[in-house]
């Protein structure tokens, strides 16, 4: 309890991230709550297990390139779930930080999603937009990671498009 843990919430990217680099994590008193193929639904699900029963002094939470995939259903409500979790977050005295979404031209397992570059960069805009005005630090991911021309993440960084390498 006296520890000042930080709690990265989020899906295979967050999940590969301690894989990769375990010690990072280790030595700087972080969890990772990464959990493959999750949506913000189900992290607003296990988000009391997961971040408010660990009483961190941080959250990290990455959300949505699974919303995007339309994983568990359609995109439509990622925002007022992220939204839900920071809510949580502060009436439990838990400091938040927001990321992007990463960039995808598309994802291999759901190649009929054809909008997925728009509907991330709205989504980043929105997530952007909402940490600026209620003060909250926003890590821009995106805009470091992607190419131009597709609005794919960098290909120097991945190999299926979605998920990052430790490069």
């Amino acid at each position: 309890k006296k520890e000042k843990r930080v709690v990265f919430m989020g899906n295979s990217i967050t999940e590969g991230w301690i894989r990769t680099h375990p010690d990072f994590f280790k030595s700087n008193g972080y969890i990772s709550r990464g959990i493959s193929g999750q949506t913000s639904y189900q992290f607003l699900l296990r988000f009391r297990e997961d971040v408010i029963n660990l009483s961190p002094a941080l959250v990290v939470i990455n959300a949505g390139t699974n919303d995007v995939a339309e994983n568990t259903n359609v995109y439509n409500q990622t925002f007022g779930n992220i939204v839900s979790m920071v809510e949580l977050a502060k009436a439990n005295k838990i400091k938040v930080i927001l990321t992007s979404v990463l960039p995808a031209a598309a994802f291999k397992w759901r190649m009929e999603i054809k909008d997925a570059p728009q509907k991330i960069q709205a989504l980043n805009a929105r997530i952007e937009a909402y940490a600026k005005a209620n003060k909250i630090p926003f890590v821009n991911y995106y805009k470091v990671m992607v190419v131009d021309e597709n609005q794919a993440l960098n290909p120097q960084y991945t190999k299926d498009g979605v998920h990052p390498t430790s490069e």
